[in-house]
């Protein structure tokens, strides 16, 4: 982008000027540096705020969580006290009025004991005591007497879960046990079906059971309310509460129970994850509108959503007057920093002039060094351009030879046959204009021979306009006759697309791979050369492929080289190949491949070398449309 001179220039006053720029960025980054740091500070104190706030909301909400789990969890255990104990009162009065009635028969004492129980409820009127059988028939059962001395022994629940079986081999076995299945209750609901606990005991002088039972939802109501009015007066940390909602979004313990919190949006996730953080705003008196962040655990087995939460008013609080601290810290830093770099600056600015010129010394020496070893590498190149130039100008003298041969010796036997006709006098004035036309047609048969190979040798650098099939047959045309001689078939599948590139480099590249193939076939029968030509958007593919029998495996990764050759030295230079793959690398920007392919044709296998020629089209796509 320089020239010498100018280089030499930049070299003395780049670093002078580079370090007064570079002065002004140090300067400009730590002013950012700094103001960065600032910004840095108030984000780790929000982050440490909300990180403190966050932990002592979420162990607030896990303590009444873990309360709430607990009185559950006790309330199952003392549902169960309750019913044994119930069922015990029970068994109690069965044995008295046994123990007073002996006398009489088993079925009027039964009756008793039924008479006695049937109206005895407890649990505020949930409660009432049933009695089966050995065989599974219902004898006591106060909520449907029409129901008594029916047997239930197959009777099972919603899970398919046969629970007078259980009071039957409690019978059997003459013990108590508890229960647990799920029932329908006699209410007007949706869903009818609760888990229920019964206790069972065994009866021994009657050989039946006495039992009771209770579904956990109705006793843990009753429970519920006075777990909501604990968390109601829990207070912390400045006022901070607890709340509990249902999935509905109802409030369950705020003071205001026509509260509501912009929760409800949130509430589908919340259940899904079942414990989270959520931000919403808050529309409650004078926090209308405040963004409150809250922790929300979920109870599923009550449909219960614990949470608690904090405002960001405190944090805003928090950071103004950190920010007026770091504020006076950063102007107090920026003088310091202005006055060091300025030092710094005036150290740098001599430093550099003095090796401003060292650099200059041995620019010097490096660049009369690389201009040697330049004109060393173009003297080089120059050379193999100037053999492959006569490489290819040979093969295309013998070429032309064979593509002259047999016109010129039609024109000779033509003329021939017109002088001994004249000395004959045979000759008619129809014969010779027919004779004059054809050695016309063949005189311009020449000339397009002529044209064509004048075409290939043109030095044309420029993309030109041209179509796949006719960059096969203007090639082809070139060595068509040495293929006759040598008994070489061609066999091409070629698909018709516009291409715009460098047609006649190209088409040099295919010349040397097609005379290459040429020089590998040994006299036989069946000579095959294989040309597959395609495009799509991203490359043109072409494909020269012979059954020659491949490249030996030992050379085939140096075919590429300068003056490699696997030919006998009178036939080859060893350039051709090499050439040929520059060209398609540096001109073209694509690439020349080789490798050894079986395969089979015509029911025949052969192998053969398979040279691959990959140039891109992407970049040429919008001329490419143009030619479409």
């Amino acid at each position: 982008m320089f020239s010498e001179k100018n280089i030499l220039q930049f070299i003395k006053f780049f670093p002078i000027v580079f370090i007064f720029f570079l002065s002004v960025l140090i300067t400009n980054l730590l002013f950012i540096e700094n103001k960065n740091r600032l910004e840095k500070e108030i984000a780790n104190l929000e982050k440490k705020y909300i990180k403190s706030q966050k932990t002592l909301v979420e162990d607030e909400v896990t303590r009444v969580y873990d309360y709430v789990l607990y009185k559950k969890r006790k309330s199952e255990e003392n549902l169960k006290e309750n019913l044994k104990k119930r069922v015990y009162e029970a068994h109690t009065i069965a044995l008295s009025i046994y123990n007073e009635n002996k006398e009489k028969t088993k079925p009027e004492i039964l009756k008793m004991i039924q008479d006695a129980l049937r109206q005895i409820r407890f649990n505020e009127g949930r409660g009432y005591y049933f009695m089966h059988n050995i065989k599974g028939e219902n004898i006591l059962y106060p909520l449907n007497r029409a129901l008594e001395g029916k047997n239930y022994s197959q009777l099972k629940d919603i899970n398919g879960y046969f629970f007078v079986k259980k009071i039957i081999e409690t019978i059997e076995d003459k013990r108590e046990t508890f229960d647990t299945y799920y029932w329908s209750k006699p209410v007007n609901e949706e869903n009818r079906i609760y888990r229920k606990i019964a206790f069972y005991k065994y009866f021994e002088p009657l050989n039946i059971s006495i039992g009771t039972g209770e579904y956990i939802k109705d006793y843990e109501q009753s429970i519920q309310k006075d777990i909501l009015a604990y968390i109601s007066n829990i207070s912390y940390s400045d006022n901070s509460y607890i709340f509990v909602i249902n999935k509905d979004n109802k409030n369950l313990t705020h003071l205001d129970k026509n509260y509501k919190d912009n929760i409800k949006n949130h509430i589908p996730y919340i259940v899904k994850k079942g414990n989270t953080f959520i931000k919403y705003y808050s529309n409650y008196e004078e926090k209308q509108k405040l963004e409150k962040t809250a922790y929300m655990q979920t109870f599923s087995a009550w449909d219960w959503i614990i949470g608690s939460g904090f405002y960001r008013d405190k944090l805003d609080i928090l950071i103004e007057k950190k920010k007026n601290e770091l504020n006076e810290e950063h102007n107090k830093y920026l003088s310091d920093i202005y006055i060091i770099i300025f030092l710094v600056t005036i150290i740098l600015l001599l430093t550099s002039i003095y090796l401003s010129k060292v650099i200059q010394e041995k620019f010097d020496k490096y660049n009369n060094e690389i201009y040697k070893g330049i004109n060393k590498s173009r003297q080089k190149d120059a050379l193999l351009a100037q053999q492959s130039k006569m490489a290819a100008m040979g093969e295309m003298i013998g070429n032309i030879a064979h593509q002259w041969r047999q016109p010129l010796s039609l024109i000779s036997t033509a003329s021939t046959g017109l002088k001994l006709k004249q000395e004959y006098n045979m000759l008619e004035k129809d014969e010779v204009i027919r004779t004059s036309e054809l050695i016309t047609k063949t005189t311009l048969h020449l000339s397009q021979t002529i044209d064509d190979f004048r075409d290939f040798f043109k030095p044309n650098k420029e993309k030109t306009k041209s179509n796949t099939q006719e960059l096969w047959e203007k090639t082809y045309t070139l060595v068509q006759e040495q293929h006759k001689v040598n008994n070489i078939e061609v066999i091409i599948d070629i698909e018709y697309k516009e291409i715009y590139l460098l047609v006649n480099e190209i088409r040099q590249v295919m010349l040397n791979i097609l005379n290459n193939a040429k020089d590998q076939f040994k006299k036989k029968d069946k000579n095959l050369i294989f040309v597959v030509i395609r495009k799509d958007d991203k490359n043109l593919t072409i494909s020269i492929k012979d059954n020659a029998g491949g490249v030996p495996a030992k050379l085939i990764d140096r075919i590429f080289e300068p003056y490699f050759t696997t030919k006998h030295q009178s036939r080859g230079t060893g350039i051709g190949l090499y050439m040929s793959e520059e060209i398609i690398r540096k001109h073209m920007k694509g690439s020349l491949k080789v490798y050894n392919e079986d395969y089979v044709y015509k029911g025949v296998e052969y192998t053969g070398a398979n040279f691959v020629i990959t140039i891109p089209t992407k970049s040429n796509k919008q001329k490419d449309n143009e030619v479409s």
